[in-house]
């Protein structure tokens, strides 16, 4: 009976090809460990047969005996080879399958994943690909091993007993065929139990984000709830799935044993009339439950399975999501030398038919100078900034860099001219020096404590525990908001790029901190083209150039002092933005 193949296990298939041999060697191992259980099985009823049936000596049997140890070792050894292959196949398949999600994940870009819960897609780049072992190491191995072993245990039985053979090539299509008439629903209950586990996962991780909020707001209890509440979800999807392996189990168990058991009872019943000599029935009796092991094994493997498609489900949704715009091609064309005066010319970008971010949008950022792109939130700054970036590429218009299309660059190489410094910078896990050495791993101490001074972070470090070597937590817990920043624009100082970004590098600053952070960026801005995105006027001093974004469009380009003179929609977002008071 066949089995429709979904395109989750399509896609699962397709992903054995570069270990097929490896999987083969592992079904070959299997098989050649069967052979040795049929030539065990018969060493041992011939001995049996001599000793207590034709009342030989026991030294008579020794040849059938003295083999069994050295079986017994080959055997061992031979299950343990499969073993091996068969997890060697596996944890091949899934380091692919993670580098290829990684890399499929860097080209879908951050304006896709910004859509995306981060608890869901690391519970698919971990628990979900780790969900896979078990298809690759033990159903695929088994599912080829339950045709073989039991066919050549078939082949040895029929010469021995041609009825015990009938018996069991009838009652073996029982197990396959109520194991996938029970895997129907557990397939169903798997899939139900991924997407639990996404939803809590993601939401999970989203709480322990934003714990600081939901204290300050004292909406830490009622978020518990909602955890425990997908929670108690998982748990009961959870041992819906059980409830169903186990039925399957005491299924598959009951209906071998009734099998053995009639063999059983047929090699009794013609012992007893004479019909049958003891040799062949006690042969066949050895080798009945060896029979259906491999298939009662296919059917606890058969949830692993159900457990992989249902990982699959996810993993495929990241495979299969269209990218926002084909790869543009790599082009020989070498970066022009800098500075760079970069061109937007009726640049437009739509996040979909409903969500138009740009449109027609043009102006330039001149060669070594500070261009600052001011707008209400929502204006499309942060699109430019992608755009920009590389991270997706224009739906009308182009980009130039000193006349040359930036999707002519290799992304690689254009990214390395650029450092940008967020709104809110992260810092990992580990040392301030580690996380400044991040723009250049080979940059010595005396060049980072020169890109520190510049950016006016040396003397905070000066008075941390242990200076540079101080370690910090995840997004520089134990610094200060200004501090994190100074500390990016230290990597900005040491990457060297004539390529700046900046998108809002005074916000939640107060006033001191604010005129360090300014005197940073104006001494990082030498030689440099910089663009700073910003709704707050504060930040304007710096700039040359201002280009007033609303509604995806340029609504207003100038100088700061001349667009804040005019009654114009630069002069209105400074009476909302208001610079903050220095302390």
């Amino acid at each position: 009976m066949s089995e429709t193949v979904t395109p989750s296990e399509a896609w699962l298939l397709r992903q054995q090809t570069a270990v097929r041999a490896t999987l083969n060697r592992a079904i070959a191992l299997g098989m050649a460990n069967g052979i040795m259980l049929i030539a065990q099985a018969w060493l041992l009823a011939q001995a049996i047969n001599a000793v207590a049936l034709m009342h030989q000596p026991l030294h008579a049997a020794l040849p059938d005996l003295l083999p069994m140890p050295i079986l017994f070792l080959v055997r061992f050894g031979l299950v343990q080879a499969q073993e091996r292959a068969a997890f060697a196949a596996a944890a091949r398949v899934q380091g692919e399958l993670r580098e290829q999600l990684f890399r499929r994940l860097q080209a879908l870009g951050p304006l896709w994943l910004a859509g995306r819960a981060s608890g869901d897609l690391a519970n698919r780049l971990g628990a979900g690909i780790d969900a896979l072992e078990g298809y690759y190491a033990r159903w695929l191995p088994h599912r080829a091993l339950s045709a073989l072993i039991p066919l050549a245990i078939l082949v040895a039985v029929f010469p021995a007993d041609w009825i015990s053979g009938l018996v069991l090539v009838f009652t073996a299509p029982l197990i396959p065929l109520f194991m996938m008439l029970i895997g129907k629903s557990a397939e169903e209950l798997n899939q139900r139990q991924w997407r639990v586990l996404a939803r809590m996962s993601a939401r999970f991780l989203d709480t322990l984000q934003g714990l600081t909020t939901l204290k300050l707001f004292n909406a830490s209890r009622r978020e518990t709830q909602v955890v425990a509440q997908i929670s108690e979800t998982y748990r009961l999807s959870t041992m819906k799935v059980l409830r169903v392996a186990f039925l399957s189990s005491v299924v598959l168990e009951f209906l071998s044993t009734v099998s053995i058991a009639v063999v059983a009872v047929l090699i009794g019943f013609r012992l007893l009339w004479h019909d049958l000599p003891f040799l062949p029935g006690f042969f066949v009796l050895f080798l009945a439950p060896e029979y259906y092991f491999p298939l009662r094994s296919l059917g606890a493997h058969y949830h692993a399975r159900m457990e992989a498609i249902g990982a699959a489900e996810g993993l495929l949704e990241v495979f299969e999501a269209p990218l926002a715009e084909a790869p543009p091609p790599v082009s020989t064309s070498p970066l022009p030398p800098a500075p760079y005066r970069i061109e937007f010319l009726e640049v437009g970008f739509s996040y979909g038919p409903d969500r138009q971010a740009l449109s027609g949008a043009s102006f330039a950022l001149e060669a070594g100078q500070v261009t600052a792109v001011v707008g209400p939130s929502g204006a499309g700054k942060s699109t430019l900034v992608n755009l920009l970036l590389g991270f997706g590429s224009p739906s009308s218009g182009r980009i130039l860099v000193n006349g040359i299309d930036l999707s002519r660059f290799e992304p690689a190489s254009w990214l390395a001219q650029i450092a940008w410094i967020p709104q809110r910078p992260h810092l990992f896990a580990g040392s301030v020096l580690d996380n400044v050495r991040m723009a250049r791993h080979e940059a010595s101490l005396d060049e980072i404590e020169a890109a520190t001074r510049a950016a006016r972070a040396h003397d905070f470090i000066c008075n941390l525990p242990q200076g540079l070597d101080t370690v910090v937590g995840e997004r520089g817990f134990g610094l200060s908001g200004g501090q994190i920043q100074r500390l990016a624009i230290a990597r900005a100082f040491l990457k060297r790029a004539p390529l700046v970004i900046l998108d809002e590098p005074t916000a939640h600053l107060d006033g001191a901190t604010q005129s360090q952070v300014l005197a940073a960026i104006r001494e990082l801005a030498h030689g440099r083209t910089l663009l700073m995105i910003t709704h707050r006027v504060a930040t304007l001093s710096l700039a040359q150039t201002a280009v007033v974004l609303e509604g995806g469009r340029v609504s207003e380009i100038g100088t700061p002092a001349r667009l804040m003179a005019a009654d114009g929609a630069l002069a209105r977002l400074a009476a909302v933005h208001p610079a903050p008071v220095a302390p």
